[in-house]
């Protein structure tokens, strides 16, 4: 009957939509109200909705063909092109050149990973001991460890990592780990004052560190991507794509002789990708899959991973004044996450306000590109072993 098709919406909505409609309105609030990364949360949040309306009408046509969002999951998110373009767009807008200045500062982009590995830890704890919280594990061991490497990742905090990572070790958790993962990058300038402040003293946070501004050779910016690319591929082969095309923005940024390029890599590429991948991450939030305890489970140790990154980096900067003349102030570990350039904001922001003469951002930056670095190879080396060592369980 015609008046059955008009209220078709209304006989096929289901009450879980409501709360799903208010997750996403929270992810809109939080990118216009609050401004925490409005380019992600926003489309995040809006594609939430879009693919939890009645019938599943932006999903699939009516007809049950494929519908605009699960075409733009099939052909961006299923086959990691969308990591893979934002990556270049990221690498465009890189500037290593701090790094080079200060490269003692790559230390805190590897340590600043401890949290990927503490979480997975805490992923396997937890569902042994939340034996109904399984992980869509099935009680099968090998696909716990696995499942647990893919949550550990969110602590790369790298949204294209994650998605990489999920894709191929878990790929029914891929909405909450991506989610988990681009919402706390977003939330950094809450989750680490906290942790910081809690890890250092006031002397400590007002240490002032110096930094000499060094002309950096053109040579070494152009063979800088080529060789790290070799080098990642070799360490961790898997990382080869997304490490190449960073190092490949990174390349056509350095080079100087296509800055029409640079400049559409660092702009128009990168809005475009980031629409598409927000709203397709958006996508994967559909209520019978996202609203479960072991996604709920997994909000949760995505946040531990973000607060053990950060405790990771800060020890690590103590330890090291325990050896060292020039000492360094803690909170340059936090900025090692890959979260940029958010972490290095949220360190200079804190130093400012201990004291408004110290100013520590280069140094925070130089931690902060070595953690974008850092977070891709460790995702690689993620890929690589959590397989082996999930055979060997086996």
């Amino acid at each position: 009957m015609p008046w059955q098709e008009l209220l078709s919406g209304v006989f096929n909505f289901h009450w879980e939509y409501l709360i799903m409609y208010a997750i996403g309105g929270v992810l809109i609030w939080l990118a216009i109200a609050k401004e925490y990364e409005p380019a992600l949360l926003l489309p995040i949040g809006f594609g939430a909705i879009l693919v939890n309306l009645p019938l599943e009408i932006v999903w699939s046509t009516a007809e049950g063909g494929t519908g605009i969002l699960q075409t733009l999951y099939n052909s961006g998110i299923a086959t990691e092109l969308f990591p893979c373009l934002i990556f270049i767009g990221i690498g465009a807008m890189t500037d290593f050149r701090p790094l080079f200045q200060n490269p003692r500062m790559a230390f805190f982009g590897a340590a600043a990973q401890f949290g990927i590995f503490f979480t997975v830890l805490a992923v396997i704890g937890v569902a042994k001991i939340l034996p109904s919280v399984d992980f869509a594990s099935g009680g099968d061991p090998v696909q716990l460890f696995l499942h647990a490497a893919a949550i550990g990742i969110i602590g790369a905090a790298d949204g294209p990592t994650s998605i990489v990572v999920a894709q191929h070790l878990a790929p029914k958790l891929l909405s909450p780990i991506t989610v988990a993962a681009y919402s706390y990058m977003a939330l950094v300038p809450i989750i680490q004052p906290p942790v910081i402040r809690m890890l250092t003293t006031k002397k400590e946070r007002c240490i002032h560190m110096e930094y000499k501004d060094v002309e950096v050779k053109k040579s070494t910016l152009i063979l800088f991507p080529v060789l790290v690319t070799i080098l990642a591929a070799v360490i961790a082969p898997i990382s080869a794509p997304l490490i190449g095309l960073l190092m490949f923005g990174n390349l056509i940024k350095e080079s100087g002789v296509i800055e029409r390029l640079s400049k559409t890599a660092q702009n128009e590429l990168v809005n475009i990708v980031t629409i598409l991948l927000g709203v397709s991450i958006g996508a994967t939030m559909r209520y019978d899959q996202f609203l479960t305890f072991s996604t709920m489970a997994i909000l949760l140790l995505g946040l531990v991973a973000f607060v053990f990154d950060t405790v990771g980096g800060v020890l690590f900067a103590k330890f090291l004044n325990l050896f060292t003349k020039k000492k360094i102030n803690p909170m340059i570990g936090a900025a090692g996450i890959s979260a940029f350039p958010m972490a290095a904001r949220v360190v200079q922001r804190m130093a400012k306000e201990e004291d408004p003469y110290n100013f520590i951002l280069m140094p925070a930056i130089s931690a902060n590109v070595s953690g974008q670095i850092g977070s891709v190879i460790a995702g690689g080396v993620v890929l690589s072993v959590a397989p082996v060592i999930a055979s060997l369980i086996g």
